[in-house]
């Protein structure tokens, strides 16, 4: 809470002395207004459309008999594993004159033709489609609980499966769609690499992007409007939430009778076509924009088709054998994301066993204000860090601004939420006996921590560490404020070589990336039978 706090500090009491000129300032300028509307359009568009895909395919998944639901699971998670920034760079391949992809099939618009995804629709689109996958997880984790026997009594009376749809089974979803909904919204508001990546070339701001744009051009001699600004983004963040407990408060869905989890509606000679269309979708929203992003990274220059001529692989040996800045940049993240996933995993097994074995007001408004770096837009979080540390520290009098330590406190503030979630599942599911016996025969807290319950909670604190290393490997919103010569990492790399014009280098280290996050996905869902159900999405 800290740098939380030091934000509104800086904001409404800049130097320590209150002051609102700022906050005016801010509050009347015209980019200030453009950039939230843009926000608030994107955002609530993007949702819409997460809340059809996401609804779609988890009523395939949860109440339908298609086959190859794992594969299927697998494929549609797999956008929100990607960076955005990837997924950005994958679908601007895709489209425009100079996409090799389009250039190769002879299907390429003419040149001096714009490319449609720098552009508010582009932003809406991608960010559809990337956050799809929060409202998939909340309404499938809802349809499995949803009581068979109302759908039963609905058919025995004879109403057919678009009524059962349309009068149990979708009015039952509300607290899941509207949750979903409210995180889809909450993501696309904060999401900073689609937005950069498509929208600065078509000058299209939204608050995110003006905030990078206000601290690069005029860096910390700006921090106060900086922070009015992050606040205001933070606002807009917490407008999804109050709609979500608006909405959910209104009306009471609690309902009795055993879960349908086991209940599959035969589709008969509808299944070929609905696994058709599933599948269909799969490959347009993610196949072919990684094909793209592959073409792009394998020919010699951006523009020219991908022939025996042309083709490559002399830029993944310039990324990842000869430029600095990317082989940097891999160890940075590696290292980064691997030390938060450590240091985390070792703090949430004491943290959940405390929360939920010793409850208290004060742990449970503990375990609460963790989900705060993680709900906050990642940009609030990159500027409220370089307020706190852009002054010394007290005591030892160093500054970690302008360090890769100011990213890891970042990091660790952000996904400690990540890694604390599967650890106090665990616990809940844990039988107490053994540690109390422990106990009871002397052991003290750190023998009984070591021996007991470390070894129970090994499996969920592995999952929680895995979910926060993919996600912090390729992260870009909070970093994109804070890394320095020296210091980037892979997000900030695939951005600034994008935003240079090396293309190509950008894909190359972009695919990269994407082969690393589907082996560790891969490689985890063949271990997936000695980790707790449910802790890893793709998975479960």
């Amino acid at each position: 809470m800290l740098p939380v706090a030091r934000l509104a500090f800086e904001a409404f009491l800049p130097g320590g002395t209150p002051d609102l000129s700022n906050v005016r300032s801010v509050l009347t300028a015209r980019s200030t207004w453009t950039a939230t509307w843009n926000s608030l359009v994107t955002a609530t568009l993007g949702t819409a459309i997460s809340l059809g895909l996401g609804t779609l395919f988890a009523l395939l998944v949860a109440l339908t008999d298609i086959r190859g639901k794992a594969a299927l699971v697998f494929c549609f998670l797999l956008p929100l594993m990607i960076p955005p920034q990837v997924t950005a760079l994958s679908w601007a391949q895709l489209a425009g004159p100079a996409s090799p992809l389009l250039i190769t099939l002879g299907l390429a618009p003419p040149l001096g033709a714009s490319n449609p995804l720098y552009s508010a629709e582009g932003i809406v689109l991608l960010l559809g489609i990337q956050h799809a996958p929060l409202v998939f997880l909340a309404v499938r984790a809802g349809l499995r609980g949803l009581p068979r026997e109302m759908i039963e009594a609905a058919r025995a009376c004879g109403a057919k499966r678009l009524r059962v749809l349309a009068t149990i089974v979708l009015p039952m979803m509300t607290p899941p769609l509207v949750a979903g909904g409210a995180l889809a919204f909450v993501s696309a508001v904060g999401n900073f690499g689609i937005p950069a990546l498509l929208g600065i070339p078509a000058g299209y701001t939204v608050l995110p992007t003006l905030i990078y744009q206000r601290l690069a051009s005029f860096g910390p001699s700006i921090i106060s409007d900086v922070a009015v600004l992050s606040i205001v983004v933070g606002a807009l963040a917490f407008v999804g939430f109050a709609v979500q407990a608006l909405v959910i408060g209104k009306r009471d869905y609690r309902s009795v009778g055993a879960p349908s989890q086991a209940l599959r509606y035969a589709l008969g000679r509808w299944r070929v076509p609905a696994e058709f269309l599933a599948w269909t979708i799969i490959v347009a929203i993610l196949v072919v924009p990684l094909i793209a992003l592959l073409a792009t990274s394998l020919v010699t220059a951006y523009g020219v088709p991908l022939t025996a001529e042309t083709v490559t692989l002399a830029n993944y040996a310039e990324v990842l054998l000869r430029q600095d800045a990317t082989i940097r940049a891999f160890r940075n993240s590696f290292l980064l994301a691997a030390g938060a996933a450590l240091v985390l995993m070792a703090v949430c097994v004491p943290f959940a066993a405390f929360i939920v074995w010793r409850r208290s007001r004060f742990l449970d408004a503990m375990a609460m204000t963790a989900e705060v770096p993680y709900a906050l837009p990642g940009i609030v979080l990159g500027v409220a860090a370089i307020l706190l540390f852009v002054v010394p520290l007290p005591l030892i009098g160093i500054s970690l601004y302008n360090t890769i330590w100011i990213i890891f406190f970042a990091y660790l503030a952000r996904f400690l939420t990540l890694s604390l979630r599967p650890v106090i599942g665990a616990v809940q599911q844990t039988d107490r006996a053994l540690e109390e016996a422990a106990r009871m025969t002397g052991a003290r807290y750190l023998f009984r921590l070591r021996t007991v319950v470390l070894p129970l909670l090994a499996p969920a604190a592995a999952a929680g560490a895995i979910l926060t290393f993919m996600t912090s490997f390729n992260e870009l919103t909070v970093s994109a404020l804070l890394w320095s010569a020296g210091n980037e990492t892979l997000g900030v790399v695939v951005f600034n070589l994008d935003d240079s014009g090396a293309t190509v280098l950008a894909s190359a280290v972009a695919a990269v990336t994407v082969v690393a996050i589907v082996a560790i996905m891969g490689v985890t869902a063949l271990a997936a039978r000695r980790l707790p159900r449910g802790v890893l999405p793709w998975t479960d």
